[in-house]
């Protein structure tokens, strides 16, 4: 799913909103949860997930045209950990949809 199409199923489900109005909305949000993650900041979306913050490490890679070793720098990274009613409908709707293809010839 892309952001338009989160745009095109809020404006669908809630016909009182116009599509500025639902893509504002999208937009809003978004930008408000990558605003905390810049600033360090932890979001827990209950039932859905969390989303946070991970250090990678200073490590040393390798180039891998000239082989040649390459110092990386610290980094810090986005992460999402889903919560367990997520984990919980994908693994069950999951396994519906394997049960269906296992049935057609």
């Amino acid at each position: 799913m892309t952001r338009s199409d989160l745009v095109e199923e809020l404006a669908a489900r809630f016909s009182q909103l116009t599509h500025r109005d639902a893509e504002y909305a999208v937009k809003t949000i978004l930008d408000a949860m990558s605003d905390a993650m810049v600033r360090g900041h932890r979001i827990e979306i209950r039932g859905f997930g969390s989303f946070s913050v991970n250090r990678r490490p200073p490590r040393i890679g390798r180039n891998p045209r000239s082989g040649e070793s390459v110092q990386i720098p610290e980094k810090r990274v986005p992460h999402f950990k889903p919560g367990k009613a997520l984990r919980e409908a994908v693994d069950a709707r999951t396994a519906e949809l394997g049960a269906l293809e296992s049935r057609k010839p």
